[in-house]
């Protein structure tokens, strides 16, 4: 950078001098500066201008315009070659110039003029030189440099692509001794002059942290020369120097010939730098076989002021590194710091950590030789370094020069120089490391872009800027002094540049420094009254005046410094400055304060991007907008974009700046473009419609900045909406490698943060005390929290980059105590900033977010290392947030929440469409914890558990885990996981309590410790089962363990719902097994306690338990198992039916060998008095328990194969019990026949008539009662013993076999005689047929004939079996009625008796209509017989008549040694036949088989009865010769099937004996016994008949 400086002084035109009112305009390197309007044809300005040029192949173009109403005309423009313009540092008088009316063009720049005018002016141009040099040293370095530009030509590349590879070196630092603030060694901005073709990177590095030396040290390849050259400045420098050293590649170099139109700098160069000139040429060779690299070039320049002290500048090259591996070598020399910086001469900053010293002045005189100090100065210098570099270990590359430190420091910056961030190298983001490289990872990749800890030049800069800043600070200017103001002449307002003029628009004028404004602006106006005062006195000549500002402002610093000494105390302290230093630095400071912004200058490029959201003025509803952009008094427009309400511009605008308290005034218009608006304009100086405003104070500005503004209101009536987009570049003059002021802030703040937490707070993070609103804006302790906010009030750094520079930090320090709640506040506020966009515009949060200054990439980086680090942290919760701690249970409380913001920040700033949701995230997290907790208690069991209950079991490492020859491990880990599940239950639930929907802690922590456990549980009882070395016992405890675990924590947990638990299935077997091995268990138990049963004889257990020990002993057994079952609570319906099956199976082995061995023994005990009643009862409980057994197993709900089996079981039990009833029933037999007997042989004796008078009836009872007396006796004994010792059921079972004997033994001793006594039936029926054996059948009847009861007798029964009734119901304790009354054996009896009294005939004809089935031949017949029936009813007497026709018989089955002669036997059955014939006979036929007989018998049957009363019965016997016939078979045919037809022919099958029932038996008993009568005999016979034996059979 050269400094070109140009007198505008006088002009000379023809024509009237009325009508030239000009003003001159000069453009260079599209920079363009105005002078103010003269009158006349010989107007004379006398103004300077000062250009930084960067290319010395454009030129200087003068443009005279003359102003007019409506338009300004050009009366001539002179363009001037910058290469021709002369260097001085004095002024010269001037060469007059001609004005020519056109321009030439080419590639669109001005590169002459032509057509020539009579207008002439007078400028003086010359290009300022950095030293009082005398000419022939400019001429030498010009030449020397001119040798070095044309090394340069060989290059590869053009100028063209120079300018567009790197920016082009800017104007070095101003350096005198009377301003030690300034920056004597500066480096490459990103600043680009305008005529450069590549647009400016921003600052902040998005996409990857800082790339520069300070951060990543590699080897060095080879140095490079060094090259020296330097530009002057105005005199406004510090004292302080530093030197640098930097190595480079050619590409990249910047230099700075004369001649070159490639170098941005002027010729002259400082003294001392001639020796080392000649360095050049060694390594050009090398050089271009360079690669390009990330590095960046650095100018510094030193001048000498007019006082003759002398500023050195070296320019060099950052160093190339590639590894890590050199990072700490240079740190070596920090022990030399002290020395350095004490030292009085100019000293070489070694490394990061060296502050410079004050420089040394030198005697005026001495500047008259030209190398003499300077190169005193540079060689003591070299040789200092190079000594102490000579003291350090030598461990370093061998190609490095020795006088040349390796590593990061090994470049030396200036203060004001900025790292070049245009190339930079990716970090690793924290998501591509693995969890095993623990949250130090995510600290350090977090931590990447803390830079400015090591950035020395930086740090010294702002250190001066902080100091500044808070010495004078804003919030304590002084106001100004307001007073009511009326122009006399057309004025304007300073602030919104509305008309002043006359008593209607009155206006404020400030009494001390002059400013006037409206009233209405006076509160909007916010630089400081005394500074502007003491410029604006010192500008126009008012020395005392200014001298009594300046002592104002003097005792104000003082009393500032004297009040709040700790500040500056804490700035000193951060930026480890000596008190010596500091003490210069403070007075420096106080004179730039005082000085003002009197030497302050600066470039400003505007970039109008874009609008949103703007009002709609016209009545199309729609706008013409354009923006106007005002840097003090040079005011611009872009194009008008028609009919848009959202524009875009993208017009760049160029500003010049001297007055650090000057704004940016960007206004929207909307264009009304007609002749009449032109002149309104004229007059009114705005005739086109507002559409908002917003003012940008410039002493805010630094670096680059993209920015949306929202628009204001310029008054209460104006209608505003929408924001605007500027993207804005400001060089300040002696900064232009000065980071922009963003960057600054966050180097005080880091570096303050770092101080307060890593060097005063040993690491940990003071959280300030903050209540309110705005608390989270509150970063520090007072005093701190102050000084950011003064740098940030000076600097207009915006709260909301606060906010994020402080969480930046923060992320650094994210796992300290309270951290995490802090930085979830800041970013909930900084979320809140973004993403709730105010109503007056439409800009949506993302637009606005990536307009932050801060750097959109920058700040979405910081937050996706710190989301990961924070789910890595997650991830060991356990270990990071100890359950013990609530302080840290409150941090890890915050961290989700944190969390959320992240979520929140990237859904609703951001605006992503489906960012990982928060609580998934911690879910997933908290899931990845109990991972790894699983894994190191499956892995550690034996010495967590030891040590948790405090066990001193040692057991060798081999069975510490899981081990097939035992369960011990399984329940230790079941103990540790519910430990663990308890934990995160109490504890982290109750904290993680923000999705309480979507997460639980606890319940997550069950379902995933359940989850692991149940794949290794599986796996090991798989082997367990090919194994089987464990007791099924073992097996039966871990399952109750492992179901205890599953019922406690895991059954009611949303994943788990709905699905039947595997965990049953694991133990099936084991279970099965068990259940084997009891059933041997029981039935040996059951054996013992019938033993010791039996051995006591049966007891009762107590006197309310009527059953013996045994029942109870055998279910107590049974029903500990099945409880063991039960409370396996087994939830698998299907394994739980397959162990009720097995157990079901076990219930009816044991009962039905109990059962067994009861019914085996019950007849030997029937004897003795209580023990069957006993044993009884013992059944009957048997059955009680195992159907309250069967309830318990699940009643109708049990597996239907179980219910069934244990059903049938019941049935099984039920029948023993009516067998061992039937038995002891049996058992009283003998003692009720003699009873009974006694009864008989009463009856016997009782006489008279049944008639019913009353003495009969009372006769009758008396007699009832007589013959009742010896059954009574003996029953009233028995049953009062029954009714105390047997169960109710039993009883009732004891009752009915009792009864049923005593019913059965009546009817067949006094009712009914046998059929089968000890004569046999067969000889009753002989008797009755053969009448030789009369004399048997007499004595027979003799004996039976007692039998034959009287109608007396039977009413005394009658009576009887009534008492006996009501004995037996025994008033309801007993039998019921209803049993009784339909007792069988009653019925039998009752019927028995009630036959007696019926004729023989009744008899008859009841016997052949009851008795349906006699013929039961069918199934076994033993022949058949052809019978033809013919039934004919008579129609006047209505007698019957039957013709029965014997056809023949067939297949006779008969076996007889002699002859065989069947014949047919026809007899017809039924009543009133006494007088009729009844038997017919065929005739036999010879043996034959199969006879044919065809002959025909006629029956009589009379009127008296139908045919249905009737029927034949066939006999078919073999004819023997002096005795009994024998018979073959038998068929009866039934009348009543012919009668329906009349006539019937049929086979009829023979039977071997006729069937019937109970009745038929009783009516043949009754029949039996009326001997006298003869169809009664014959009947009996009949039907008593039955196939002979064969012979040979």
């Amino acid at each position: 950078m050269s400094l070109l400086c140009v007198r505008v002084k006088r002009a000379k035109f023809q024509g009237s001098p009325d009508k030239f009112n000009t003003y001159v305009t000069l453009k260079v390197q599209n920079v363009k500066s105005t002078t103010v309007a003269v009158r006349g044809d010989e107007p004379s300005w006398e103004q300077d201008f000062m250009f930084e040029i960067s290319r010395l192949d454009l030129g200087l173009s003068v443009e005279v315009w003359n102003k007019g109403l409506i338009w300004d005309t050009m009366v001539g423009t002179v363009w001037i070659a910058l290469k021709t313009i002369r260097q001085s540092d004095e002024e010269g008088p001037g060469e007059w110039s001609t004005l020519e009316a056109e321009t030439l063009m080419k590639d669109d720049e001005i590169c002459g003029t032509k057509n020539p005018t009579p207008h002439k002016i007078l400028l003086d141009t010359r290009f300022e030189l950095p030293f009082d040099i005398p000419e022939e040293e400019a001429r030498y370095w010009t030449y020397k440099l001119e040798q070095i530009n044309a090394l340069e030509a060989d290059n590869e590349y053009t100028i063209q692509e120079e300018s567009q590879r790197k920016p082009l070196p800017s104007a070095a630092a101003q350096c005198s001794f009377e301003d030690p603030d300034s920056a004597v060694d500066d480096r490459d901005s990103d600043y680009r002059s305008e005529t450069s073709n590549s647009i400016p990177l921003p600052y902040h590095s998005t996409s990857q942290p800082n790339a520069s030396v300070h951060q990543f040290p590699v080897p060095v390849r080879l140095p490079q020369q060094l090259l020296l050259h330097g530009s002057c400045r105005d005199s406004c420098s510090d004292s302080v120097q530093s030197y640098d050293y930097d190595l480079d590649y050619p590409e990249r170099r910047a230099l700075s010939p004369t001649s070159s139109s490639r170098y941005g700098s002027s010729c002259n160069v400082s003294q001392g730098s001639s020796q080392l000139s000649e360095l050049d040429q060694c390594h050009e060779q090398d050089d271009d076989r360079r690669e390009r690299d990330s590095i960046h070039s650095c100018h510094s320049s030193g001048s000498f002021s007019k006082d003759g002290q002398v500023g050195f500048g070296q320019q060099g090259k950052a160093l190339e590194v590639t590894s890590e591996e050199e990072k700490g070598r240079a740190c070596e020399s920090k022990e030399k710091k002290e020395d350095v910086t004490a030292c009085p001469t100019p000293d070489l900053v070694l490394n990061k950590d060296h502050v410079p010293g004050p420089q040394e002045s030198f005697p005026e005189e001495n500047a008259s030789s030209p190398f003499t100090q300077a190169r005193a100065h540079w060689i003591r210098a070299v040789t200092k370094v190079r000594l102490q570099l000579q003291e350090l270990p030598d461990d370093g590359d061998s190609s490095l020069p020795q006088w040349l430190p390796e590593g990061p420091a090994g470049g030396l910056y200036g203060i004001d120089s900025m790292p070049d961030l245009r190339k930079k190298k990716p970090l690793p983001l924290v998501s591509d490391l693995s969890l095993v490289q623990s949250r130090k990872a995510g600290i350090t990749s977090a931590m990447a872009t803390r830079t400015s800890l090591k950035d020395e030049e930086l740090k010294s800069h702002v250190y001066k800027k902080t100091l500044q800043a808070l010495i004078y600070p804003i919030s304590c200017t002084t106001p100004h002094n307001f007073e009511v103001w009326t122009a006399t002449t057309p004025t304007y307002c300073y602030e919104c540049e509305g008309l002043l003029w006359g008593i209607a628009r009155q206006g404020m004028r400030c009494s001390e420094c002059g400013v006037k404004c409206h009233e209405k602006c006076q509160d909007l106006l916010n630089a400081d009254c005394l500074q502007r005062a003491a410029e604006k006195s010192c500008k126009h000549g008012a020395e005392d005046r200014t001298q009594n500002i300046i002592m104002a402002m003097k005792d104000r610093m003082k009393i500032r410094e004297r009040n709040k000494p700790e500040i500056f105390e804490v700035i000193r302290d951060v930026f480890a400055v000596s008190k010596v230093a500091h003490v210069q630095q403070m007075k420096t400071v106080k004179q730039n304060v005082l000085d003002g912004t009197s030497k302050w200058s600066a470039k400003i490029t505007i970039t109008v991007v874009c609008a949103q959201g703007l009002q709609a003025k016209d009545k199309t509803g729609s706008s013409d907008p354009y923006v106007t952009v005002q840097v003090g008094k040079t005011k611009k427009r872009t194009k008008t974009i028609f009919g848009n309400l959202n524009p875009v511009w993208e017009e760049k605008f160029h500003f010049e700046c001297h007055n650090s308290s000057d704004r940016i005034k960007v206004r929207v218009w909307d264009e009304d473009d007609d002749i009449k608006s032109r002149v309104k304009q004229r007059l009114k100086r705005e005739s086109d419609d507002f559409l908002g405003q917003t003012i940008i104070e410039v002493r805010t500005l630094s670096g680059e900045m993209d920015v949306w503004y929202n628009l204001e209101k310029r008054t209460d009536k104006s209608a505003v909406s929408g924001a605007i987009r500027l993207q804005i570049s400001v060089e300040i003059k002696g900064e232009e490698k000065v980071a922009p002021y963003h960057v600054q802030y966050t180097c005080l703040h880091e570096n303050l943060f770092h101080y307060l937490t890593d060097i005063q707070g040993s690491g940990g993070v003071q959280i300030p005390e903050a209540r309110g609103d705005d608390a989270w804006k509150v970063y520090f302790d007072e005093t701190a929290q102050e000084i950011v906010d003064e740098f940030a009030m000076r600097y207009g750094i915006e709260s909301i980059y606060q906010a994020m520079t402080h969480f930046a930090c923060l992320s650094s320090k994210y796992m300290c105590p309270g951290v995490p709640a802090v930085m979830s506040t800041l970013l909930a506020n900084i979320n809140a900033y973004y993403a709730h966009t105010t109503a007056s515009t439409n800009v949506s949060a993302s637009d606005r977010f990536a307009a932050s200054n801060f750097g959109k990439e920058r700040f979405v980086k910081l937050l996706d290392q710190l989301h990961n680090s924070l789910r890595i942290d997650l991830s060991t919760y356990r270990n990071n947030f100890p359950a013990g701690s609530p302080e840290r249970l409150q941090d890890l409380k915050s961290t989700v929440d944190l969390l959320t913001s992240i979520t929140f920040f990237r859904m609703k700033v951001q605006e992503l469409q489906s960012p990982p949701r928060a609580s998934q995230v911690v879910k997933d997290c908290v899931k990845a914890c109990l991972n790894s907790t699983y894994e190191y208690i499956f892995n550690n069991c034996h010495d967590l558990y030891s040590h948790q209950y405090q066990l001193k079991q040692e057991l060798p490492a081999e069975e510490q885990g899981p081990s097939i020859r035992n369960l011990d491990f399984w329940p230790k880990l079941i103990t540790l996981i519910v430990s663990i599940i308890e934990e995160d239950k109490n504890s982290y639930t109750l904290v993680l309590n923000q999705f309480p929907q979507e997460l639980n802690v606890g319940k997550v922590s069950a379902e995933v410790m359940w989850q692991l456990f149940a794949q290794d549980m599986k796996y090991a009882l798989e082997e367990h089962e090919k194994n089987r070395l464990c007791k099924s016992a073992d097996y039966m405890n871990l399952h109750f363990k492992v179901k205890w675990l599953h019922n406690e924590y895991v059954w009611d947990l949303p994943a788990f719902q709905g699905q039947v638990p595997e965990y049953p299935a694991w133990f099936e077997q084991f279970v099965l097994q068990w259940l084997d091995e009891n059933e041997d268990v029981s039935l040996e138990f059951l054996r013992g306690a019938l033993e010791r049963d039996k051995k006591d004889g049966f007891q009762q257990t107590s006197e309310h338990a009527l059953f013996s020990c045994s029942v109870v002993d055998v279910f107590t057994q049974l029903n500990q198992s099945f409880e063991i079952i039960r409370k396996l609570e087994c939830p698998d319906p299907n394994i739980l039916a397959q162990y009720m099956r097995r157990f079901a199976k076990t219930i009816g082995k044991v009962l039905m060998q109990y059962a067994d061995i009861l019914s085996k023994n019950f007849p030997a005990y029937c004897t003795k008095e209580k023990m069957p009643c006993i044993l009884m009862n013992n059944m009957q409980q048997l059955r009680v328990q195992l159907e309250k057994m069967f309830e318990a197993m699940g009643g109708k709900e049990l597996d239907p194969e179980a219910s069934d089996s244990l059903k049938e079981l019941q049935v099984k039990l039920n029948t023993v019990l009516d067998e061992l009833s039937m038995v002891f029933g049996n058992s009283f037999q003998v003692r009720i026949d003699e009873c009974i007997k006694q009864m008989a042989d009463i009856l016997g004796q009782v006489r008279g008539p049944g008639n019913a008078s009353p003495n009969a009836r009372a006769s009758v009872a008396q007699d009832a009662d007589s013959v009742l007396r010896p059954l009574m006796d003996f029953l009233d004994g028995n049953l009062t013993l029954f009714a105390t010792v047997c169960e109710k059921t039993v009883l009732k079972r004891v009752l009915k076999e009792l009864w049923r004997v005593v019913m059965n033994t009546m009817e067949r001793m006094i009712v009914l005689p046998p059929l089968t006594d000890q004569t046999g039936t067969q000889l009753i029926f002989t008797a009755a047929k053969e009448l030789s054996h009369l004399s048997k059948l007499k004595d027979h009847m003799v004996r039976e004939e007692t039998r034959s009861l009287t109608p007396k007798q039977c009413a005394i029964l009658d009576l009887a079996l009534d008492t006996i009734k009501q004995y037996f119901h025994a008033g309801g304790n007993g039998l019921k009625k209803t049993f009784l009354e339909k007792s069988p054996d009653l019925q039998s009896l009752r019927y028995a008796l009630s036959l007696y009294t019926q004729t023989t005939d009744t008899l008859i004809k009841t016997f052949v209509r009851s008795q349906t089935a006699q013929g039961s031949g069918v199934d076994d017949p033993v022949g058949e017989v052809s019978i033809q029936v013919d039934l004919f009813t008579h129609p006047g007497t209505g007698e019957h008549k039957v013709t029965v026709k014997v056809v023949a018989a067939n297949d006779l089955k008969w076996q007889t040694a002699g002859m065989f002669r069947p014949f047919v036997e026809v007899t017809m059955i039924g009543p009133h036949q006494s007088d009729k014939k009844r038997k017919f006979t065929t005739k036999s036929k010879s043996n034959n088989w199969a006879p044919k007989y065809n002959e025909t018998f006629h029956f009589l049957l009379g009127n008296e009865e139908g045919p249905e009363a009737y029927e034949l019965q066939i006999c078919v016997k073999d004819y023997c010769f002096a005795r009994e016939d024998r018979v073959l078979g038998l068929a009866v045919m039934p009348l009543r099937d012919v009668a329906a037809k009349g006539s019937c022919a049929c086979w009829c099958p023979l039977g071997r004996k006729i069937h019937m029932d109970e009745t038929g038996m009783t009516i043949l008993r009754i029949l039996s016994q009326r001997s006298n009568d003869e169809v009664a005999r014959e009947f009996v016979k009949l039907k008593s008949e039955s196939r002979s034996m064969e012979e040979g059979s």
